[in-house]
């Protein structure tokens, strides 16, 4: 066999229903559980349930043996490919949710043997992504701050955007994705089963697109970048204010806190501090009259006594 060729004879073939995986040893575990989910039946979007047949489930331990087995053809961050002519997944046993990513291909495998002519690159990957159920928060927030950058490509410009560096590859399977389900939403049914069945029958992409959306392919690209502005940008924008708000809040907690924990130690330091009372205003001094006569003298033997001997009462 030509897979286990390609791992140079040092490679372990499982059999699980219909499908045959392919690893080193190291993988073999890992190979056998990924083959049996992807022996499971499974309904897809737009498409229902549908019969992948047999299939080859390769592993590759990492990017490496990942270049190898899909011999350059796709970009070197690249989790997993498809190549249904040959009705064969690749996947890397080192890149993140390998379970999520076999998704993701075999919804790929679905679609090309579903459709009997060809779609865009932005349709295969963004109903993948959909399929497989890999539209999530992170996507979505990912998705909004590329809408904040202002950056939205075309549908046409959006399939180079697929194939360039992971972080613009990131935003644009997010944008893929949520074109196709703009697509479902502008049909009367919410669903892509409409577009489906034209395209099962054999009738074009833009041509299908029309008449299920009463768009053509060029309009739907303008109201499908409106959408995602007016949708996300205002997510994006409100992510942003509410940071600040979030800001401020935890800075009036942490001043809060602070003050509370700081409470005993500022009653520490005011114990045992003696507070004077307030000096009684005294009366005013009034000059002797002068025809009163001369004050009598004290003795100084008595004034040594109210001094300190005690209280004036």
């Amino acid at each position: 066999m030509l897979l286990v060729a390609l791992f140079q004879g040092d490679a372990s073939v499982t059999t699980v229903g219909r499908v045959t995986a392919v690893a080193r040893p190291a993988e073999a575990a890992l190979a056998t559980g990924l083959a049996e989910v992807a022996d499971r039946p499974i309904a897809w979007p737009g498409i229902g349930p549908w019969d992948l047949g047999a299939l080859h489930l390769v592993i590759a331990s990492d990017s490496q043996d990942f270049a190898t087995l899909t011999r350059g053809r796709l970009p070197s961050w690249g989790a997993g490919a498809a190549f249904p002519g040959g009705h064969t997944i690749v996947l890397r046993a080192d890149a993140g949710d390998v379970t999520g990513t076999l998704r993701h291909e075999l919804a790929h495998l679905a679609l090309h043997q579903a459709v009997r002519g060809r779609v865009p690159l932005w349709f295969d990957e963004g109903y993948a992504t959909v399929a497989a159920g890999q539209w999530d928060l992170f996507d979505r927030l990912g998705l909004n701050l590329a809408v904040a950058r202002g950056a939205i490509p075309g549908l046409r410009d959006l399939d180079g955007e697929l194939r360039a560096s992971r972080i613009s590859a990131d935003a644009a399977y997010a944008l893929a994705a949520s074109a196709v389900l703009e697509l479902a939403r502008r049909n009367p049914t919410g669903t892509l089963t409409p577009l489906f069945v034209r395209l099962e029958a054999g009738v074009g992409f833009g041509e299908a697109v029309l008449a299920t959306t009463g768009l053509p392919l060029d309009r739907f690209d303008e109201v499908w970048r409106r959408s995602v502005r007016t949708r996300f940008g205002l997510v994006a924008w409100t992510f942003g204010a509410g940071i600040w708000v979030a800001m401020a809040m935890l800075l009036l907690v942490a001043y809060e806190s602070r003050r509370r924990r700081d409470r005993p130690r500022r009653l520490a330091l005011d114990a045992g501090w003696v507070i004077a009372p307030e000096l009684v205003e005294q009366e005013p001094e009034v000059a002797p009259d002068p025809r009163a006569g001369a004050a009598p003298e004290v003795p100084p033997a008595e004034v040594k006594a109210l001094d300190h001997e005690g209280p004036a009462g």
